[in-house]
């Protein structure tokens, strides 16, 4: 998220403009990077909880919570993000430049990483941003778990972090889905920002890569519990999603048409309800209102006396929430967040399929092979059943195609990234998914007590 203030102010005079917006990402192959974003739980240690603090919950704004380890990594390079007074976010200067520390609704803390040239890079960011978190949190009592989903605490007992536009989604959220809420609250997901070329390029890696944002959902499944108990699903969080917002999410059947394109993807974004608009660094309720209207001159209440600014457009932008998002690079969002080895994977996986252009061929075409309504029901079926989702031929035996053209991918690079795969590898041979592997150990030594999932699960352990 932007920095309040920072948006372009522009004023819309056509919609060229919007569609500029989104072209302005095309960029030689030569400058490609790879962004990688993940989420993680707080939660307090059991040894520092003391008074009203219980052990393994999840830690508020303050005292001594989420606001202070903020405060804690504020610096000379990593500068505060203000939200009405309040700290709720770090944006990344010197060695940092590029990177950002946020702040989702409950207090999940994620790093928007830099744009880095190759995956090892990526790999040595998280780690050291793991690193870099561990000391002030324990300090304060924190640990923290990447987990797809909340595995114990109720959504009535999450906080909520003092963040404007938070505050409206809560408000709204309720009027448009059963679980979005949950969403904002119990949710943690880990994504790769990945760039294109053309707006051709565009449309076929947004094709491709909506395809198979099922198939990476069952790969990186990790999260079977909820309020301390399984759920008959490996992952609640594409399950919550579901049933969030349907006008805003999903994979939207236009994606996957031929002419889809920036001008399609604005025209969709036009017409999905927005949030909110910022003026002088404050958000201004707008949920519901039609940036279509507003561009048309029509009358709604929360903006009257407003203009449409390029700016507006690009935080509306962010408010979309498809499988695959498109700014002016590509958001991949089919995954929970998990073990550190397995996020980069992730982002290895779409590197590969996507970054040569003659494995992007040869994906589309496997993909081809199946209409994509296949895919589109696929969506549903991996929440339950990850890689034993029925699909024809067998859900493994398309992983190992597409592994297969990932690794091919990845040699052409030249990095010698090929081997941050090998997770995924050993899930496609049949090894026990990451929410299996936790089931099996909620059954066994953990003798039906989820709480241990915070200590295995955390980053500084």
């Amino acid at each position: 998220m932007s920095n309040p203030g920072e948006s372009n102010t522009t004023l819309i005079e056509n919609r060229a403009q919007l569609v500029e917006v989104l072209a302005r990402g095309c960029k030689p192959q030569e400058e490609w990077r790879i962004g990688t974003e993940h989420e993680k739980f707080g939660f307090r240690l059991p040894a520092r909880a003391r008074g009203e603090l219980k052990p393994f919950a999840p830690p508020a704004y303050e005292p001594e919570g989420i606001g202070a380890l903020l405060a804690a990594l504020e610096g000379p390079e990593w500068q505060a993000i203000r939200d009405d007074g309040h700290l709720i976010g770090l944006k990344g200067a010197g060695v940092h430049k590029g990177r950002s520390i946020s702040l989702e609704p409950a207090g999940q803390f994620e790093l928007s990483g830099a744009p880095v040239r190759t995956l090892q890079e990526t790999e040595q960011e998280m780690i050291a941003h793991f690193q870099q978190i561990t000391g002030p949190a324990r300090e304060l009592g924190l640990g923290f778990a990447p987990l797809g989903f909340q595995p114990l605490w109720a959504r009535e007992a999450m906080p909520w972090m003092p963040k404007s536009r938070y505050a409206i989604m809560r408000r709204y959220m309720p009027t448009v889905g059963r679980r979005g809420l949950d969403m904002m609250t119990r949710t943690c997901t880990v994504q790769v920002n990945l760039d294109f070329s053309s707006e051709t390029d565009m449309a076929r890696k947004m094709r491709v890569s909506l395809a198979l944002q099922p198939l990476i959902t069952a790969f990186m499944a990790n999260s079977p519990f909820a309020e301390g108990k399984p759920t008959g699903r490996l992952s609640n969080r594409a399950y919550i999603w579901l049933d969030t917002d349907n006008q805003r999410s999903g994979q939207p059947t236009f994606f996957f048409e031929e002419g889809f394109g920036f001008e399609r993807y604005v025209d969709w974004a036009l017409d999905v309800p927005m949030y909110f608009v910022n003026r002088d660094g404050r958000n201004i309720d707008a949920a519901g209102c039609s940036f279509r209207k507003w561009l048309d001159g029509v009358e709604q209440e929360p903006l009257a006396g407003l203009r449409p600014t390029v700016g507006d457009f690009e935080d509306h932008l962010t408010t979309l929430f498809p499988d695959v998002r498109l700014k002016q690079f590509l958001e991949m969002r089919g995954a929970d967040a998990g073990r550190p080895d397995m996020m980069v994977a992730q982002s290895a996986f779409w590197v590969g399929l996507l970054y040569d252009p003659d494995v992007l061929a040869e994906v589309e075409r496997v993909v081809k092979e199946q209409p994509w309504l296949t895919y589109q029901s696929l969506a549903e079926l991996v929440v339950e059943q990850a890689m034993d989702a029925p699909f024809p031929g067998g859900l493994r035996a398309l992983a190992k195609r597409i592994l297969e053209l990932a690794e091919q991918g990845l040699q052409k690079r030249g990095y010698g990234e090929e081997y941050y795969l090998a997770p995924l590898y050993e899930i496609a041979d049949g090894a026990k998914t990451q929410a299996e592997r936790w089931l099996e150990r909620y059954h066994g030594v953990w003798q039906g007590d989820v709480r241990h999932i915070f200590r295995e699960a955390d980053i500084s352990l």
